[in-house]
């Protein structure tokens, strides 16, 4: 199928999870396949907590953008400052469950992020979105029953405005802070509050210093694989074919593996001293109606927003 005189592409996959996580493994065994069935030709090293590196996730993507590195895995809203449109990934309250975010990204909005990221060198990997989960607002000092709750309660926040928005709307002091460094923040003080799905809670070993789970469910996260544009586009077609082949199956995957562990995790860890509540979600709502979706709808435009409410429904009043 292939021969020898091929060129051969060599390179890294980023991601800043631990090895022991619902990430790493089905990302090692993606490009073990994909080395295989390419007899050797596309060899890719994976490297777990970003090869140890102390750069920020967006110098990481500048250098994934220059071809230091070839592939990096990341939340959506962390690329908003390159294109504002992936903070769509996060908008609260938009997702009910993970078919929601599925149907959507591996659709026409999925299509339009990545028309969006390709002037800037991003690949974008139809069906690459991996899953993380629906977030959950996590204390080391007292639970969160209702937004108000909220007030003045320094929380850890990722990079990305939609987060800040979200936070700053709901009376919360948010904090960005890059995630390898959360527990420390939490373990310190430096935050009280942090907010994840329980698979981040359990990877990053978070229960040893938190104690209250409030379940709000107020967004959703996953991991965008995205690539090179020019590493990508020196592939053959049929070199293509098998990589997204591989990444469509590991994916697939890693989706149904996540959501099983989010599911089997609450038990987890109240069994390692964690505390859970229900929240009222509809006050959290009401903090957020109105002005807030309105000026998202700005930040996203209307393409983007049309395609939203086309699938989700009415959003704000025109």
């Amino acid at each position: 199928m292939f021969t020898s005189s091929q060129a051969r592409w060599k390179g890294f996959q980023y991601h800043y999870q631990p090895e022991k996580s619902h990430v790493h493994p089905f990302l090692v065994d993606l490009w073990k396949s994909v080395a295989h069935q390419t007899d050797g030709l596309v060899q890719i090293e994976v490297s777990a907590n970003n090869g140890g590196s102390k750069h920020s996730h967006l110098e990481i993507v500048q250098d994934l953008i220059d071809g230091k590195i070839q592939f990096y895995a990341l939340m959506g809203s962390i690329l908003g400052p390159i294109a504002p449109v992936m903070n769509i990934q996060s908008l609260p309250f938009i997702f009910s469950t993970n078919d929601d975010v599925y149907g959507a990204m591996d659709g026409e909005i999925g299509e339009y992020l990545q028309r969006e990221l390709m002037p800037h060198g991003i690949y974008l990997f139809p069906h690459g979105l991996m899953e993380n989960g629906f977030r959950h607002i996590v204390c080391s000092d007292k639970p969160v029953y209702k937004a108000s709750d909220l007030a003045g309660v320094s929380i850890r926040i990722p990079e990305g405005k939609v987060f800040e928005d979200t936070f700053q709307a709901l009376g919360a002091n948010p904090v960005p802070l890059f995630v390898l460094e959360l527990y420390d923040a939490l373990k310190t003080g430096k935050v009280t509050a942090q907010e994840n799905p329980l698979a981040i809670l359990d990877s990053l070993r978070l229960y040893e210093v938190t104690t209250y789970v409030s379940k709000t469910a107020h967004m959703w996260s996953g991991f965008n694989l995205i690539g090179n544009l020019s590493f990508w586009q020196s592939m053959p077609k049929d070199i293509q074919e098998i990589v997204q082949t591989n990444i469509t199956q590991y994916v697939a995957k890693q989706r149904q593996y996540t959501i099983a562990l989010n599911a089997q995790l609450e038990e987890d860890l109240i069994s390692k001293g964690m505390i859970f509540n229900q929240a009222d979600t509809q006050t959290f709502r009401d903090y957020l109606k109105g002005d807030f979706y309105w000026g998202w709808k700005q930040q996203l435009g209307p393409k983007l927003w049309n395609l939203l409410e086309q699938r989700f429904g009415k959003l704000v009043s025109d």
